[in-house]
């Protein structure tokens, strides 16, 4: 019986979901440190902790992208180009 469906890469699946526990980590810091920015607008840190806070944000939101597409890449595989042959 042979069977063409690619197997899950395991090492691959751990280590997206590795990045996907630094996403969790990192959508939870960034509102923390957003409001806690907002909170304090009359000190002199205000503006570089709303900075730090807004950059974590946009690292979450990149972090979750790239760990769906390493879990994507773990099921399914990577694509291969046109006119190469998988053997």
């Amino acid at each position: 019986m042979n069977n063409n469906t690619p197997k899950t890469d395991r090492a691959l699946l751990l280590k997206s979901l590795k990045y996907f526990a630094y996403t969790v980590m990192l959508m939870f810091t960034a509102p923390i440190v957003i409001y806690q920015a907002f909170k304090n607008q009359g000190h002199p840190w205000y503006w570089p902790v709303l900075i730090v806070g807004l950059l974590l944000a946009v690292a979450a939101i990149v972090m979750g992208f790239y760990s769906l597409k390493t879990i994507m890449k773990s099921f399914f595989g990577s694509k291969t180009k046109k006119g190469s042959s998988v053997e």
